[in-house]
Parts: structure tokens; C-alpha cells; sequence
């Protein structure tokens, strides 16, 4: 892709997200975009380009706006740089989720692809709905993906095509606090509370703030007084778990976990979480037991590492692969029995081996004497 190609593609992608620029400056590496709501997008055509001074100075050009910057790459950062990147506190977006965004925004021609066919609609909906519904789907999956700033542009540019629509406000006030802009996101939660009081939603994003705040007793007054009225919803239960382990009340957690673990008993995250309650709260043994039942069930090393991380557990240790050629064969197999005798082959004594003698068959009789003969 030439460089004009690249810049032109950066454009399309921040149009069709919607974005209002308030300036572009383009750089030796590609393209950075200032938009109207305080986002500095950072378009870097060639990765091997890219050093640890280009990321200075990009987050050291405007005050502030390190927290909001988002760098997009159609290739993959060296690692050093990409973790920079992360610990200054920017979104990266690289590789094949740079490709998917553009395929979500229908860009698939400026990457060199081929259009993707319309999806066959389940149920009818109006052209507003499908796009309403389309915008807050992509939403939803940076979001999980982990790109809060992109969640973000979505969720508004859902709440400008449906303003009273509370999902998506519920979406920008979760995006908000993801990118730790926690002021932001309680007003957003605040005002689809304004209008609708009873919103589960919105009032665990309230419980959200109280915690990102490290306010983790009022967090759990929240989600007990929803559980008072629903017991039924295993979202808030998993949130009151967390909150009362970021609180150390270990024994309130074990009992929330227990509850959750009678109705799901073979979910290994679960079980997991119940061997850490049950070593806080004095049963190692237990515990360990749990905690072999929870890998039995499926649950993956990395998951493991990361639930350890963030509850300053130490790293699980790494599960040993055998070598194919150690492995031991399956019991089933019996052990191949190898006589006691010669080898099976014999190096040669000599270089013109004797021919051994013939044996005698119906076809060859055994040569008799020759008669004398009579004189």
C-alpha cells in the first residue's frame, strides 16, 4: 500500500466511525488525527519504522491526552514498543483487529479485498434498526476485545442514531470507566438513572464507579440490595464476588461462590475461584483438591495465570509436555518381546559366501552312485 493509499484509508476509517476532526498531521511513520471529543488517533503504516522515540513523541504532544490515544497498524509493533505503548496508557490496534475494522466499516476495497456479502437478516428490521443494531454489535465486541476506545466511538455513535436508546448509554458509561475516565462514566450512568431508577444495568455501573473509586463497602451494598430483589441474576452475584475479594471478606465470598457453583457446578472458573475461598478461609487440602478438579474440568493455563495475577496469587506452574519420543506407549499396548539370540543379521565372513547346499525336493532326487561298467 503507497503511502497516499494508507492516509486515505486512516481518513475513511475515522469518517466512517463517525469522528469530527479538529486536526490532522501527518508524520515520516503515517497520519495522527486529533477528534472532537479528545482522542489522538495514531495511524502507523510500517511497524519496522517505528521506534520508541516516535511513541514519545506522540504521547508527549499534547497534555493529557496520553490516556486517549489510540495506535492503529496494519502490521505488528515490536514487542518493547507495543508494550510502551500500553504502559503509557494508549489502545493499541494492530495486525489482523486493524483488517476487521475496516471490514466492519466496509472498507474491504481500500485493503485490496473483495466487498463481504450482506448477512441474511433472522428477522426483518427497518434500515435504522439493522444500523442501530450493527453499530451496537461492533460496539459490544471491541469492548470485549478490549479496545474500550474504540467501544466507546461505537456506543456514541449509537446514542446519536437513537438518543434515547439506554444500552448504549449504559455502553458509554462502561467504556468511559474501562479507559479509567471515571468522573465520565458516572455521569453517563447517572443519566440513564435520571430517566429510568430501576435500571439494573446502569445501577451496577453505579456499584462500578463505587470501586473504581476504592469505595468497595458501597460497591457491595449495591449488588446486595439487587440480589435482594432478583437472587436470580448470577451477573451481580459474579460482581459481588469480586468486590468482596478486592475487600478480603474471603468468607462472604466462599458463600456467594458456593451459591453460584449449586447451579453450575461444572463451570471451572467457578472452581477455581472456590479453591483460592477455601484456602483464604483455612482448607488447603480442599483447596488443592478444588483446584485440580477446576483443570480436570478444562480450565486453560493462561486463564489460570491470569486470574492468579489479579489476585496476587503465585503463577501456576507451567504444565510439562513429553517429548513424543519419551512418551510412554498406552497401557493397552503389551511390550514387545525381543528373543535372546543372534542378531538379525550377520556381516559377511567372506567376500564370495559358499553356496549352501541344495535340499532335496520331489523334483530333485538325491543323486545315486554310478554303476560299474561291465567289461
Amino acid at each position: 500500500m503507497t503511502p497516499s493509499a494508507f492516509v486515505g484509508l486512516a481518513s475513511a476509517l475515522v469518517e466512517a466511525m463517525g469522528q469530527r476532526l479538529d486536526a490532522a498531521k501527518p508524520i515520516p511513520e503515517g497520519l495522527v488525527l486529533r477528534t472532537g471529543d479528545g482522542f489522538l488517533y495514531a495511524f502507523l503504516e510500517d511497524p519496522t519504522r517505528v521506534s520508541l522515540e516516535t511513541i514519545r513523541k506522540l504521547f508527549d504532544s499534547d497534555a493529557g491526552a496520553s490516556v486517549r490515544a489510540v495506535v492503529f497498524t496494519p502490521g505488528h509493533l515490536p514487542l518493547a514498543i507495543a508494550a510502551d505503548v500500553v504502559r503509557r496508557g494508549g489502545t493499541l490496534v494492530e495486525g489482523p483487529r486493524f483488517t476487521e475494522l475496516a471490514r466492519q466499516l466496509g472498507l474491504e476495497t481500500m485493503l485490496g479485498e473483495e466487498p463481504r456479502a450482506p448477512p441474511r437478516e433472522s428477522r426483518r428490521l427497518l434500515p435504522s434498526a439493522q444500523q442501530l443494531d450493527e453499530v451496537v454489535h461492533r460496539a459490544r465486541t471491541w469492548l470485549d476485545w478490549g479496545v474500550p476506545a474504540l467501544a466507546l466511538r461505537f456506543y456514541r455513535q449509537a446514542v446519536d442514531l437513537k438518543p434515547e436508546f439506554g444500552p448504549a448509554k449504559i455502553g458509554v458509561g462502561r467504556a468511559l470507566l474501562a479507559l479509567g475516565l471515571v468522573d465520565d462514566a458516572d455521569r453517563a450512568f447517572d443519566e440513564v438513572l435520571s430517566g429510568r431508577p430501576d435500571d439494573v444495568d446502569a445501577r451496577m455501573g453505579k456499584a462500578a464507579v463505587f470501586g473504581a473509586r476504592s469505595r468497595p463497602r458501597e460497591e457491595v451494598e449495591v449488588y446486595r440490595a439487587l440480589l435482594e430483589e432478583d437472587e436470580a441474576r448470577t451477573e451481580v452475584r459474579a460482581h459481588l464476588v469480586a468486590a468482596l475479594a478486592d475487600l478480603g471478606d474471603w468468607v462472604g465470598a466462599r458463600v456467594e461462590i458456593e451459591a453460584m457453583l449449586a447451579r453450575t457446578p461444572e463451570d471451572p472458573q467457578l472452581r477455581f475461584l472456590h479453591s483460592v475461598a477455601l484456602a483464604r478461609t483455612g482448607e488447603p487440602s480442599l483447596a488443592e483438591e478444588e483446584r485440580e478438579e477446576a483443570r480436570r474440568l478444562g480450565l486453560p493455563f493462561e486463564r489460570e495465570a491470569a486470574l492468579c495475577q489479579h489476585l496476587g496469587l503465585p503463577a501456576p506452574p507451567r504444565p510439562a509436555v513429553v517429548p513424543a519420543e519419551r512418551a510412554a506407549p498406552p497401557p493397552s499396548t503389551p511390550p514387545r518381546r525381543v528373543a535372546p539370540t543372534a542378531p538379525l543379521a550377520r556381516p559377511a565372513a567372506r567376500s564370495r559366501p559358499r553356496r549352501p547346499a541344495r535340499p532335496r525336493t520331489a523334483r530333485t532326487p538325491a543323486r545315486r552312485p554310478a554303476a560299474r561298467k561291465r567289461k
